[in-house]
Formats: C-alpha cells, structure tokens, sequence
C-alpha cells in the first residue's frame, strides 16, 4: 500500500536555496514514487524581508548589509548556487537546467504580493500552486523581473493557466493579505526563522537547501515512522 506523506513547504520566492531545496524535494519525491512513497505538497509563506521597499534593494548591497559578506564573497556564493541550483533542476523547462542569472546588478524585492498569489493559487490545487511557486522562481531568479510589479505577477500566473484578470482583483483587492499574514505569524510561532523549512507531517523538520539523497534518506524513515 502507498504512503502519501504531507508536507509544508515554507519558503521565500527570493531565497535561492529555497530553489535548490525544491528541486531536491522533488527529485526525491519521483525516486520514493516507486517504493510506494508519495507525497501533498502545500507552499507556505515566509518574507526573508518582510519590511523591503516597493524599489528593492541591489543584492550585493543587501547581502553585505544583512550578512556582512564582500562583494568578492557574494560573487562566489552566487556562483555556487547557480550549480547548485542547475543540479537540483536539470530539467526544469524544456529539458534545460534552472538557470539562475542574478549578477552584480540585481535586485531583491518585497514578496508579500507575490505569496497572495501563490496562496490563491493553491486553492485551484497543488499542482497549480506548484506550478506558480516555479513560474516565479523564474521570474526572479532567471529573468530578473521586478516582484512587485502588478504586470510581472498577473503574467506569471497566466503563464500557469490562471485567470489573468482575476490575479490582478487579487492584488487591487487585498484578498488573502489576513490569510498569508496569518500562515507567516502561524509558522513562525511553530519555531520557523530560515527557510527552506520542509515540515512533514506536521512533525518533522527538514531544513535548509538539501540535495536530493538527503530528501530521500528522510522521508523514507519518516514514512516508515510515520
């Protein structure tokens, strides 16, 4: 008999090893598919920098600002996810590997919109939420597009099959600000303060941007445990 696990996957749409961390996951997740290991993968919510300014902020200067890193170390941890993540995603669209281009150049940006979206976009079920978790890992990551644009947003969730016109009256509107404020402050009081954090269950943690063999080894004894 299949095992289908739940798991809350809390993450930040600038965070980079949140990108590694999923695509682990879910390299992990088609390998334990034919052990009768299956999966429900839900996206939550969680700002990396929940008081960032509508203009952003250059990364180099963010990343030196926040984690004291030089603009020599930032350039060789860039480099370094950037295999990374084309390791955890090497097919990610067409055949291709995630290709991660932030440069010296780019922006981080408020993701507070762009969770509203993917919190509404889970109610048209997983595979849709899914879809619009990666839409904007691309978004940011690979095109280097601005976050808080309403445009950028409402393409990113056409893009995925979603009604364009609607996921504009979701951010005009203010839907879903209390329910996403609400899972942040939620996850939080659960002891979340980095991320990736994989919570399965409700009851085990997995943390940080593992790659896929660490996914596999875990969930496997959390299957068996659980």
């Amino acid at each position: 008999m299949a095992k289908t696990l739940h798991i809350d996957f809390v993450s930040d749409v600038v965070c980079p090893w949140c990108v590694v961390g999923l695509g682990g996951l879910e390299q992990a997740l088609e390998t334990l598919k034919g052990e009768g290991i299956e999966a429900e993968v839900s996206f939550r919510p969680f700002e990396l920098n929940p008081d960032m300014a509508p203009e952003g902020e250059n990364i180099v200067e963010h990343i030196g600002r926040k984690y004291g890193s030089t603009p020599e170390q930032s350039a060789k941890n860039r480099a370094m996810i950037r295999e990374r993540a084309a390791e955890a995603w090497p097919d990610f669209s067409d055949g291709k590997p995630f290709e991660m281009r932030m440069g010296e150049d780019s922006r981080i940006w408020n993701t507070f919109d762009a969770h509203r979206l993917i919190h509404w976009a889970g109610e048209a079920g997983q595979e849709t939420q899914a879809a619009m978790k990666k839409a904007l890992f691309r978004v940011h990551f690979t095109e280097g597009r601005n976050l808080t644009d309403a445009g950028v947003l409402t393409a990113a969730a056409e893009s995925v099959g979603l009604d364009r016109a609607e996921a504009g009256e979701v951010l005009t509107s203010g839907r879903y600000v209390e329910a996403v404020r609400a899972e942040q402050a939620l996850w939080r009081s659960r002891g979340i303060n980095a991320v990736p954090a994989v919570v399965v269950e409700g009851k085990w943690l997995i943390s940080g941007g593992q790659p896929a063999g660490v996914f596999e080894e875990a969930l496997r004894g959390m299957a068996r445990e659980g």
